[in-house]
């Protein structure tokens, strides 16, 4: 690990994933800055910067996960608190990029919501961000300030998607074949490969409401497959999706901990693997000013 000087870079977090914020302090040897988000009476986000943060260079980590938007706001507030402190340079490290999803215009009169909320963070004054496994890497480009886009799936299996995942175990790919008629709503369409008898595992960035991978895997068990197992970067895990795990084909599921699980998510087929060492390596290579390139491979 580069070395850091506490007093010159500053480690701050909202309320979305502190663990995960602590854990990465920990790895840096530097204390979490000390600073208190509440809400006033009518819902209002309200942020106490408690030490100086003049002419230091200032990390703050918050993943938009559920309550998204509670938490994009308190991020913005933070972001514009800090910078009104008179820091020096501001690196949003956002764990898990929410509205990452809403990318393009798929319909008519469609919003392009991750372009806005690039646009948001910049006008609060973010001048870096740091993240892990945007949904679409086109992302990086609704940006004008650098983007660092880390890999989960090294982390996972030291490989990044399913086809290097497959040359790394000299195994063969095999593809779900899926449409999407509306908003979180799968439908298995074909399996492209063969897997009679073989044990599969399932890669994703993201598992939402667990109808894609659980009905992947009901759809490889149907065509022969011994055992399935499911890994994803980001749990977001809504609505239905404890309970279709747990329901599901699926012998376990590991996912990182990009998103802090309320206890009422935890499940027994779940395993969380932490990011806390590559996001502590890729802040202390971005402090120093030194390549971050290899963390990308």
């Amino acid at each position: 690990m580069i070395n850091m000087t506490h007093g010159t870079v500053k480690l701050f977090c909202g309320n979305a994933c502190p663990k995960l914020a602590k854990a990465i302090a920990d790895r840096l040897e530097i204390p979490l800055g000390d600073c208190e988000v509440t809400r006033f009476s009518d819902g209002e986000v309200c942020v106490n910067i408690k030490e100086t943060v003049r002419g230091c260079d200032v990390f703050v980590i918050q993943s938009t996960s559920t309550p998204v938007n509670d938490n994009l706001m308190e991020l913005l507030v933070m972001i514009d608190a800090l910078k009104r402190a008179s820091c020096n340079r501001l690196t949003v490290v956002m764990p898990y990029f929410g509205y990452a999803r809403q990318d393009r215009k798929a319909r008519a009169r469609d919003p392009i919501t991750a372009k806005l909320v690039a646009n948001m963070l910049e006008a609060a004054g973010a001048d870096r961000l740091l993240t892990m496994d945007l949904h679409s890497t086109q992302l990086q480009g609704f940006f004008d300030i650098p983007v660092d886009n880390l890999l989960g799936m090294p982390v996972l299996t030291s490989v990044a998607r399913s086809r290097a995942m497959a040359a790394k175990f000299n195994a063969p790919l095999a593809i779900i074949d899926k449409r999407r008629p509306k908003a979180n709503v799968m439908e298995v369409m074909n399996i492209i490969g063969d897997v009679e008898g073989k044990i599969c595992l399932m890669l994703d960035d993201m598992i939402d409401t667990a109808g894609t991978i659980t009905q992947g895997a009901a759809a490889l068990k149907a065509n022969g497959a011994k055992e399935v197992y499911a890994c994803c970067s980001h749990g977001v895990l809504s609505g239905p999706a404890i309970e279709r795990l747990n329901n599901s084909a699926i012998k376990k599921v590991v996912i990182l901990d990009t998103i802090e699980q309320p206890a009422e998510k935890k499940c027994e087929k779940i395993q969380e693997v932490t990011v806390s060492e590559i996001f502590a390596e890729a802040i202390a290579r971005i402090y120093s000013y030194t390549s971050i390139s290899t963390l990308f491979e």
